[in-house]
C-alpha cells in the first residue's frame, strides 16, 4: 500500500475517532489496523501520536488560526491537521511532503477552500 493510501486510512481513523468520540485503539481495531505489516504499523503509529497529543496539537493549531478555532473546523479538516502533526511527531518525512499530502487529502475530502487553510496552518508550524 502506497504511503498516500496509508495517510488516507489514518485520516479516516482519526475522523471516526473525532466524529464518534471513540477511543482510537478501538477505531483502529474496527478498521483491521492491527500493526502487523509495515503499512499498518505506520497508520497505527501516526494515529496514536495524533490522538495521544491531541490537546497539544490543537493548541498549536489554534495559535495559527486567525479569528477562528479548531473546534469550529469540520471533522475532515480537523482530522487532516491532526494527522499531519502526528506525522511530524514521527519525524521520518520532511515537513514539505507532509504538507503536500495534507493539502492533497483536503482537496479530495474537504470543503472547496479547505486546502488553503490546511496549507497555511501547517506551513507555519
Amino acid at each position: 500500500m502506497k504511503r498516500h493510501l496509508q495517510r488516507r486510512k489514518a485520516m479516516e481513523c482519526i475522523y471516526q475517532h473525532l466524529l464518534l468520540n471513540k477511543d482510537i485503539q478501538i477505531v483502529l481495531a474496527e478498521n483491521m489496523i492491527i500493526g502487523l505489516t509495515p503499512e499498518e504499523k505506520f497508520v497505527r503509529e501516526v494515529c496514536t501520536l495524533a490522538v495521544t497529543h491531541k490537546d497539544e496539537h490543537i493548541d498549536l493549531i489554534n495559535r495559527q488560526l486567525k479569528d477562528w478555532e479548531f473546534v469550529r473546523l469540520g471533522f475532515i479538516e480537523q482530522s487532516i491537521l491532526l494527522l499531519a502533526l502526528g506525522e511530524y511527531a514521527l519525524g521520518d518525512v520532511e515537513h514539505t511532503v507532509v504538507i503536500n499530502e495534507a493539502v492533497d487529502l483536503s482537496k479530495e475530502f474537504g470543503d472547496a477552500d479547505a486546502y488553503k487553510l490546511i496549507n497555511g496552518v501547517l506551513d507555519q508550524l
